[in-house]
C-alpha cells in the first residue's frame, strides 16, 4: 500500500523557502567578485584539491544515485545496484584524461573547443547535437526528480516540487557562476555522505539484513539471481553509459579547465573512489520495501518512500534535505556547463566571434535563465520514469567515448571517421533501445563507434599535430 505523506504542505514549503534563501544568498556572496567570463564560467581556473574532489563527487551524486539507483535495485536486484556503482569508472578513467586535457589546452573553455580543433566542423556539429541533447535529458531528469521527491515525501504535488528546485538552482547559478556551484557542492557532498550513511544504518538496525534477504527470496527471488539476463546486460550497459556521460560532457571538461594544474587527476580519482559505494548503499535500502510493506506507485519513488518510512516524520525532513542536496549539486553544475557550451560554441563561434568578456558574461547568464525555462516546460508532462529517460540518452553519449579517447591520445584518427562513429553509434543504440530495451542502448552504441574508429585507423590514418591546440586561432581570447 502507498505510504502516507510524512510532511504537511506548510512544512514542505517552509523547508523549500529556507533552503532557497540560503543557497541563493550564498551564490550571490560567492559571485560578487566575478568580473570576467573566466571568473564566471571557470572559477578563475584556480580551484584547489579539496573543492575539486568535492565537486567531482557531489556532481556525480545526482537524482540517478539517490532515486534511480534504488529504482534499479528494486527492478534488477543485486546487479542493479552493483551495476550502477560501476558508473564510478567514468570518474576514475577520466582522471588521467583531465590531466591530458589541461596539458593540451591550458586556456580551453569547452569540450566543443577540443572536438572542433581536433576533428573539424562536421564532427563538432555532431558532437554539439549529442552534448545538447544529453544535457537537456539530464536537466529534465533532475527537474522531474525534484517533483517526484516532494510528491513522495509531502502533500505538495509533482509540479510544485519540480518548479521550486529549478527556480532555486537557476537563481544561485545565475548569481554565482562556477564558484557558487563548486562551493555549494562542497557543502552538499558532506550532507549527502552523512545522510546516506545514517539511512543505511537505520535500515539495517530496524529491518535487518536477514529479514530483507528472506522477504526478497520468498517474493522476488529473481532479484538475488546472479544469472538474471536483463540485469547482467544492464551491468555492462551502465558501465559504458557512465563512461560516456563523463567523457563527453562539458560538465567535466569545464572542471578540468577550472582546476589548478596538477589537481585534476588526483581529484577525479579520489572523487570516483568516494562515489563508488554510494549507489550500493542507496540501492540496498530499496530492497527493504517488501519488508516494510511499501508498494511504490512508480519504481523511481521507492528510495524516498523507504527512507521516510524508516525515519518517520523527522526522517522525511532529513531525506528531503539529502536528496535536495544531491539534485542541486548536479543541476547547478549542468546549468553552468551547458550555458558555457552554448555561449562559447554557439553564440561566440557562430553568431558574434568578436564578443568580448563582458558580452559573453551577459549572454551566459541569459542562457542559464533560458535553460531553466526550457527545462521547466519539458518537465511539465512527466513523460517517463527517470531510469527510462536517462538511459535513452545512453546511445548518444556512449558513441562519443572512443572518438574522444582516440582524439586525446591517437593522432591518426581523422574527422570523417570520428563523425561517422558518433552518428552511426547513436543510430545503432537508439534502434536497439526500442527493439530490445534500454539496457543495451549504450553498449551497442559504444561498440559500433569503436568499430568505425578502428576501421578509420586501418583504412585512412591521418597525422594530427598536437601543437595545433596552441595556435592563436585555437586559443580562446
Amino acid at each position: 500500500m502507498m505510504l502516507e505523506a510524512q510532511l504537511d504542505w506548510g512544512l514542505a514549503i517552509a523547508i523549500l523557502i529556507g533552503f532557497g534563501v540560503l543557497w541563493v544568498a550564498f551564490g550571490w556572496y560567492l559571485g560578487r567578485d566575478n568580473r570576467s567570463i573566466d571568473d564566471y564560467a571557470l572559477a578563475g581556473r584556480n580551484v584547489g584539491f579539496a573543492f575539486a574532489t568535492a565537486t567531482a563527487m557531489a556532481t556525480w551524486i545526482t537524482s540517478n544515485t539517490t532515486l534511480v539507483a534504488p529504482q534499479l535495485a528494486y527492478q534488477f536486484g543485486i546487479w542493479g545496484m552493483v551495476g550502477y556503482s560501476m558508473a564510478a569508472l567514468g570518474l576514475i578513467l577520466f582522471a588521467p584524461m583531465a590531466q591530458r586535457i589541461k596539458s593540451l589546452m591550458p586556456h580551453g573553455f569547452t569540450s566543443g573547443d577540443f572536438i572542433r580543433t581536433r576533428y573539424g566542423k562536421s564532427a563538432w556539429a555532431m558532437f554539439m547535437v549529442i552534448s545538447v541533447f544529453y544535457a537537456m535529458g539530464w536537466l529534465v531528469s533532475l527537474g522531474m526528480a525534484g517533483g517526484i521527491l516532494l510528491s513522495s515525501l509531502s502533500d505538495l504535488d509533482y509540479h510544485t516540487g519540480m518548479s521550486a528546485i529549478l527556480i532555486i538552482c537557476v537563481l544561485y547559478t545565475l548569481l554565482g557562476g562556477l564558484k557558487a556551484v563548486i562551493a555549494t557542492d562542497f557543502v552538499q557532498s558532506i550532507l549527502i555522505l552523512t545522510g546516506v550513511v545514517i539511512i543505511a544504518w537505520v535500515c539495517i538496525d530496524k529491518v535487518g539484513i536477514d529479514q530483507i534477504h528472506s522477504q526478497v527470496s520468498d517474493f522476488q527471488p529473481e532479484l538475488l539471481n546472479l544469472a538474471f539476463p536483463a540485469a547482467i546486460m544492464f551491468l555492462f550497459n551502465n558501465i559504458f553509459f557512465g563512461i560516456g556521460e563523463i567523457f563527453h560532457s562539458n560538465v567535466w571538461w569545464s572542471r578540468a579547465f577550472a582546476f589548478k594544474t596538477g589537481v585534476g587527476k588526483r581529484a577525479f580519482l579520489l572523487g570516483g573512489l568516494l562515489w563508488l559505494p554510494i549507489p550500493i548503499v542507496t540501492g540496498f535500502v530499496a530492497l527493504a520495501a517488501l519488508s516494510l510493506g511499501i508498494i511504490p506507485p512508480s519504481a523511481d519513488m521507492v528510495g524516498p518512500l523507504v527512507a521516510a518510512k524508516l525515519l518517520g516524520s523527522i526522517g522525511a525532513i532529513f531525506v528531503f534535505i539529502v536528496v535536495f542536496s544531491a539534485l542541486a549539486s548536479s543541476m547547478d553544475s549542468l546549468l553552468a556547463a551547458t550555458s558555457d557550451l552554448i555561449t562559447q560554441d554557439g553564440y561566440k563561434r557562430l553568431i558574434n566571434p568578436r564578443a568580448d568578456s563582458d558580452k559573453l558574461l551577459k549572454v551566459s547568464k541569459r542562457v542559464v535563465i533560458g535553460l531553466g525555462v526550457l527545462t521547466w516546460l519539458l518537465c511539465l508532462p512527466k513523460v517517463a520514469t527517470l531510469g527510462a529517460l536517462l538511459n535513452f540518452t545512453g546511445a548518444f553519449v556512449a558513441s562519443a567515448i572512443f572518438p574522444i579517447v582516440f582524439g586525446l591520445y591517437q593522432p591518426r584518427l581523422t574527422g570523417n571517421f570520428a563523425t561517422a562513429a558518433m552518428a552511426l553509434g547513436t543510430v545503432t543504440g537508439l534502434v536497439l533501445y526500442f527493439v530490445i530495451g534500454f539496457y543495451v542502448a549504450a553498449i551497442s552504441a559504444c561498440l559500433m563507434s569503436l568499430a568505425i574508429c578502428l576501421l578509420g585507423l586501418w583504412l585512412a590514418p591521418g597525422k594530427f599535430d598536437w601543437q595545433t591546440f596552441k595556435e592563436p586561432d585555437n586559443v580562446p581570447e
